[in-house]
């Protein structure tokens, strides 16, 4: 990075991902985030506190906020530290006119985004197919504890919210890049678990991953999707899928001859 880069600063930025909470030591309850500016440049949020977070911003949403760089634990170009409190709504990105500013950014594979010393990307999948697998009992007793623990480490503040339930279900992806080249990716969107809990609670979970492989395999593909693709600070090589978007492809108009 060049010495000359700002320490500290500014941005507006477009939000569009919000990973699964992660339980960390030091800042409890922590989501990574990450959006695009209006100069279409990635910036990585982190940490922000999942239970401020909850009622704060979601996709689509331009959030505000100050930040600094994050020390030698994270070198990524993109990433920020961000400071929580000065996060600010400012709007929502219609829907309309989602696809032609995001277009702009689609790279053809992560490995293209890499080339390019990017640690995160937008993809369009091709072929994608939407599945779920049970995790262990032991795997969600893992991660209720550690909820648990977080929850009894809040600040007055935040005593009153309950632990958060770990999802039962790992979701999946099996796609194709442009090159032809097959993956399979583990979704760590939060959206997307909350998009099950939420048809959870109103029809029960068989008919939630009913709905969910409706849209994922038949809605979103036939209309438009788009996979934000994000690495990790200690893996720099392994992508992880951390984002499901609905995005409209961008049709060209033709000239009249």
């Amino acid at each position: 990075m060049p010495a000359s880069f700002p320490k500290s600063g500014h941005d507006r930025v477009l939000s569009l991902v919000k990973a699964l909470p992660h339980v960390g030591r030091k800042h409890g309850e922590t989501v990574c985030c990450a959006g695009v500016t209006l100069e279409g440049e990635w910036r990585r949020q982190y940490p922000v506190r999942y239970r401020r977070l909850s009622s704060g911003f979601s996709r689509w949403n331009w959030i505000e906020y100050d930040w600094i760089l994050p020390g030698a634990e994270d070198r990524r170009r993109e990433s920020r530290r961000v400071q929580e409190e000065t996060i600010r709504f400012v709007g929502t990105l219609a829907e309309v006119e989602r696809a032609r500013f995001l277009d702009k950014i689609v790279v053809t594979s992560c490995e293209a985004a890499a080339a390019r010393g990017q640690s995160l990307a937008l993809i369009r999948p091709r072929k994608p197919r939407f599945w779920w697998k049970s995790k262990p009992a032991k795997q969600i007793a893992m991660e209720k504890r550690a909820y648990e623990r977080a929850a009894s480490q809040l600040s007055f503040l935040d005593a009153e919210l309950a632990a958060l339930e770990p999802c039962p279900y790992a979701f999946k992806f099996d796609y194709e890049t442009e090159d032809g080249l097959p993956h399979r990716a583990t979704c760590d969107d939060w959206e997307t678990a909350a998009t099950f809990y939420n048809w959870s609670r109103r029809n029960g979970p068989k008919d939630a991953l009913a709905a969910m492989e409706k849209t994922f395999n038949e809605v979103y593909p036939s209309k438009g999707m788009a996979f934000a693709m994000g690495t990790h600070s200690l893996y720099p090589r392994v992508w992880l899928l951390v984002g499901v978007l609905r995005l409209d492809r961008v049709v060209q108009a033709s000239l009249a001859l």
